[in-house]
């Protein structure tokens, strides 16, 4: 345990119940509706809407070995490849031998895939795929339709759900192990204000960290809180280097932040081509698989002409699929072009990478299993082991599906308290909590600045360190106003985003400037090879009692295990200190 947490007001109301689920993607709503079919009582907070989470912005489908001819064997090789020699063989074979059975009863909870004539589930490509194996929905809408028929379920099976909450920070007994959560509903929810869910069971499905970008698919709820949660309540996360930049992402303009439009991967499964002005395709001779290489070689590539050519972007030409192939196959990254004044049908589609995935994140076991008993991630959230150096396209989706049942069924063995009513019993802090000194709203702005031009697409020693420094002075001008006051930051949820995307921030950083190797999503231009002999191994990451990152690295790239259920369990690895040497002293 740190012993940290957000500064935020005391919980003025509390639920109790048997698992609370934070987050309501594939991952959180899937976890759920298997708890609570086992007589679990089950609570499921959400930072908005149930359906507004990052799911419902998946275009490209979920991919699965449901092809004649296809094996789970296969699957799992071109995961490996695209994982860049750090995936956990064991995790990604759990994955692909379970996901079809999974995106089976994905469709008996309700899903409706896109068929073919003779009523088999319509397959396509996307990058680093060997075979058609990802099954779309509504053509370029399959998170739409996953997250609509898992809500629809969620509320037929009258799950106590709590909306536009805000989760803050872990509750905890005096062992460290899960007790809650506490959380701020934003004026529209069941409850106002700060409050708690008292559970033995927390299940992190809280998405990615996206926002830590100015550029970014994410919505903007993807703003890092589960990992900073996790952080602070003492978890470990590992790889969280490995920053997934989609390859095409509608360019908007250099001064464009935010979330930005997708162009699926799927648009170069159909055939579309990468080109730069002239025309000229790419891609060819760069890979064997063209423009269906994996995500880092596509962005890197893309990345490397604009470069090349002085220009910001490239441009995505599928000028001959027609009007009628664009508008019954990709009807909504159609809609989305038109709606910035460009139509694919007549003119290529101007493209550049933007932060799209966490492939790293909160560590996890095979169940689920954080280094915190009782807490559980799932989801863009957790680093499971499958996803190695690169997530492989379409497998996010799929790991969601069966990573929560996999939870549900660990969590179904567990204490259980029979509650779910809400009650006035106060909650209590541990002793020796401290709060965090709260980043201003405008903060945000300015730690997404610095990541995008120093951890971004290109990366390396000089700039990891320049934003390692600027994030610094963030936090330490953020203590100094808590000290000497007035505060300038108020607590509110603008605040505590802020706060939580420059704890997640500082992490990445520091596990970035660590790896000096180029792998995978993580491009360090000052060291442009990989080094199997040094760097084929994780790095797993703690904050220490200051929330500085302290970082070790694995005997070898073997995922090593998650330890629960003991407090000794919980503690650093042997032979690190609690905080580094040099720490300050509390301010």
């Amino acid at each position: 345990m740190t012993g940290i947490r957000l500064t935020a007001p005391a919980p003025g109301w509390a639920i109790d119940a048997d698992v609370v689920v934070v987050g309501s993607g594939v991952a959180g709503l899937t976890t759920a509706l298997r708890c609570a079919a086992a007589g679990l009582a089950t609570v499921v907070v959400t930072k908005a809407r149930l359906d507004d989470g990052s799911t419902r912005w998946a275009q490209g489908g979920i991919a699965a070995a449901l092809g004649e001819g296809d094996t789970p064997e296969q699957h799992l090789d071109d995961t490996l490849v695209a994982g860049a020699g750090l995936c956990d063989e064991t995790a990604v074979r759990a994955l692909v031998t379970e996901g079809p059975d999974a995106v089976r009863r994905l469709i008996e909870t309700g899903a409706h895939f896109d068929t073919t004539d003779t009523g088999a589930i319509a397959l396509t490509r996307e990058g680093g795929h060997h075979r058609r194996r990802i099954a779309h929905a509504g053509g370029d809408a399959t998170g739409a339709e996953i997250s609509r028929a898992l809500v629809e379920a969620v509320r037929s099976a009258a799950l106590h759900t709590i909306e536009n909450a805000l989760v803050l920070d872990l509750l905890t007994d005096a062992e460290g192990r899960t007790e809650g959560v506490t959380l701020h509903v934003m004026g529209e929810g069941q409850h106002d204000g700060v409050g708690a869910v008292r559970a033995p069971a927390v299940v992190l499905a809280t998405g990615g960290m996206g926002q830590v970008f100015s550029a970014t698919t994410n919505p903007p709820v993807s703003t890092g809180d589960g990992v900073a949660l996790a952080l602070r309540a003492g978890a470990e996360v590992s790889d969280l280097e490995f920053v997934q930049f989609h390859p095409t992402v509608l360019f908007l303009g250099a001064d464009s932040e935010g979330q930005q439009p997708l162009v699926s991967e799927a648009v170069r499964g159909e055939g579309a081509h990468l080109v730069d002005a002239s025309g000229t395709r790419f891609m060819l001779g760069q890979h064997e698989l063209a423009e269906l290489a994996p995500r880092d070689i596509v962005a890197k590539a893309i990345t490397r002409q604009m470069l090349l050519h002085g220009t910001e972007h490239m441009y995505l030409d599928a000028r001959h699929f027609g009007a009628e192939m664009w508008e019954q196959r990709f009807p909504t990254i159609l809609a989305a072009c038109r709606a910035h004044g460009i139509d694919p049908v007549t003119e290529p589609i101007p493209v550049a990478p933007a932060a799209h995935y966490a492939s790293g994140g909160v560590r996890t076991d095979l169940r689920g299993r954080t280094t915190v008993p009782g807490l559980y991630a799932c989801g863009e959230v957790a680093c499971t082991g499958v996803h190695g150096a690169n997530r492989l396209a379409s497998n996010s989706l799929l790991e969601g599906l069966v990573f929560a049942e996999r939870i549900a069924a660990d969590i179904v063995d567990g204490p259980r308290t029979g509650a779910g009513a809400a009650s006035r019993t106060p909650v209590a802090e541990p002793a020796g909590t401290r709060t965090v000194p709260l980043l201003t709203a405008e903060s945000r702005t300015a730690v997404q600045r610095i990541m995008t031009k120093g951890a971004g697409v290109i990366r390396s020693g000089g700039s990891l360190a320049v934003a390692a420094g600027e994030l610094d002075a963030l936090q330490r001008a953020a203590a100094a106003a808590d000290k000497d006051g007035p505060k300038d930051a108020v607590p509110g949820v603008e605040a505590w985003e802020a706060t939580n995307l420059l704890l997640v921030s500082q992490v990445l950083v520091a596990a970035a400037r660590q790896r000096e190797e180029t792998r995978g999503c993580h491009w360090r231009e000052d060291r442009p090879e990989h080094d199997d002999d040094v760097w084929r191994r994780h790095l797993v990451v703690r904050v220490d009692p200051y929330l500085r990152p302290v970082v070790r690295t694995t005997d070898s790239s073997l995922f090593p295990p998650v330890r629960t259920g003991d407090p000794a369990d919980s503690a650093l690895p042997a032979g690190l200190p609690n905080h580094p040497a040099d720490a300050p002293e509390e301010p």
